[in-house]
């Protein structure tokens, strides 16, 4: 029998009655501004058979070119990384797939289970002692770490480091605006967040400070630095990892980095049209109680035998919404899994020899780019897996021209830098393709410039 009862025109205007109002209308006229209504009605089509809409759909999906389609160098926080047989597998298992939230913790032991070696997976990766299982994505990541330092201190200040990834950086603001704090950004010096910028900008009215180590720019941060920076404020530090690159870096817990957060799509989850994704999020003991969405957690019950129950729940649906410690609702819990099995297909050697493999190959990359005419790096800061490049050419243009010859050479930034990605599905022929087609598509559009001025 369903849940859900239809509502009669009787039911409506009894309900209306009840609470002052004579319409929708005048409902609405009260609590949605004018400037935001539409006014009109909905400008919709009219409907179609199934199969007219399924030949609509496919000529649609025709117009998109994938990571199968073209070589693609394209990063910046989305990344083409091989996802194993193993983790769709699993995936698409029922009892994973189809399940919402685990209210009855004693028929969702599989699912709280995965939550629990999920959890135990990042700290692992990331040395610190605690992880939820998980958000939305990594900028609300970022944005929940900030209300975390919010509600640990009040202060009303927010360091960021320009090279935190844009969409971090506006969810952040978006956030903080919601709550009152004031984003002050610290610029970058030759590739990296300016240290001394960094220092004078952190004083006793600074609630948190936010880097991202690989930076937006790929350049390997002093994470190290960065935090000892803020260690005689009361600020929190909140670092923004690549996980994939936390097989060769120093993980953010042995460099004094209080909350890790970071995007999951590169741990077992596909390209699929900008998502879904998920968001972790680790941190010490101190913001255990303080940390969004919800953490699952080892227990024996009534014989003794392990169990695995939703220890902390602080999401609006669990407790009083005045005590809710985010806007996170849920978790990313399919996703989270594909992220845990990918992780545990790796391994510990394994993370290690990926992250390895990265730094060969996009060492030599950069060395090939930036011998081009026309392309000079960014920066010459050490780099893991992704790398900067300026252009004497239109950025957009340039890679219009790559397409063309079904290459893909990175994510355009502003009119002449170039971000370029490289993962392990991108082999040194790729490479070397790459840098041929680019270095032909700067020349045209050099010569080009070159006749018009």
């Amino acid at each position: 029998m369903s849940r859900y009862t239809a509502v009669t025109p009787e039911d409506l205007q009894a309900m209306l009655a009840e609470i002052g109002v004579a319409s929708l209308d005048e409902l609405f006229a009260a609590q949605v501004p004018e400037g935001v209504r539409l006014g009109r009605e909905l400008d919709l089509p009219a409907g179609l058979p199934e199969q007219d809409v399924f030949a609509h759909l496919r000529e649609l999906a025709e117009r998109n070119v994938s990571v199968e389609d073209e070589t693609s160098f394209l990063g910046g926080g989305m990344y083409d990384h091989y996802v194993p047989a193993l983790i769709d597998m699993l995936m698409e298992r029922s009892e994973f797939l189809t399940p919402y939230t685990p209210y009855q913790p004693e028929i969702s032991q599989g699912g709280l289970q995965v939550m629990f070696e999920y959890q135990t997976a990042i700290c692992e990766l990331t040395a610190l002692p605690v992880s939820n299982a998980s958000v939305y994505e990594g900028p609300s990541a970022v944005a929940a770490a900030g209300y975390l330092a919010k509600l640990a201190n009040g202060k009303p200040r927010l360091v960021v480091s320009a090279g935190l990834h844009p969409h971090s950086r506006e969810t952040l603001r978006t956030m903080a605006h919601g709550y009152g704090a004031e984003i002050v950004e610290v610029p970058l010096r030759d590739g990296v967040t300016d240290a001394d910028a960094w220092a004078n900008a952190i004083d006793d009215q600074t609630g948190a400070v936010f880097f991202q180590n690989p930076n937006f720019y790929g350049a390997v941060e002093d994470a190290e630095a960065l935090a000892a920076a803020a260690k005689n404020s009361s600020a929190v530090v909140i670092g923004s990892y690549d996980a994939i690159t936390l097989g060769v870096l120093k993980p953010p817990g042995e460099c004094g980095v209080d909350v890790a957060v970071g995007e999951g799509q590169p741990l077992g989850n596909r390209l699929d049209y900008g998502g879904p994704s998920f968001g972790w999020f680790a941190a010490t003991d101190a913001y255990l109680r303080r940390m969004p969405g919800r953490i699952a957690g080892e227990t024996r019950d009534v014989d003794g035998r392990r169990g695995f129950v939703l220890t902390l729940q602080t999401r609006e649906q669990h407790i009083r919404r005045e005590k809710a410690t985010s806007n996170i609702c849920t978790a990313q819990a399919l996703n989270a899994l594909g992220g845990v099995v990918y992780l545990t297909w790796l391994g510990r050697e394994g993370i290690v020899e990926l992250g390895e493999l990265l730094l060969q190959r996009t060492h030599y990359a950069r060395e090939a780019l930036t011998a081009l005419d026309g392309v000079e790096p960014l920066h010459t800061q050490p780099v893991v897996r992704e790398f900067a490049v300026r252009l004497d050419a239109p950025v957009k243009r340039v890679v219009e021209r790559c397409a063309e010859q079904g290459v893909n050479p990175g994510l355009a930034l502003g009119d002449d830098v170039l971000l370029v990605a490289i993962t392990e599905r991108r082999t040194r022929a790729d490479i070397d393709r790459l840098a041929e087609v680019l270095g032909a598509a700067v020349a045209a559009e050099r010569q080009t410039a070159g006749v018009l001025s």
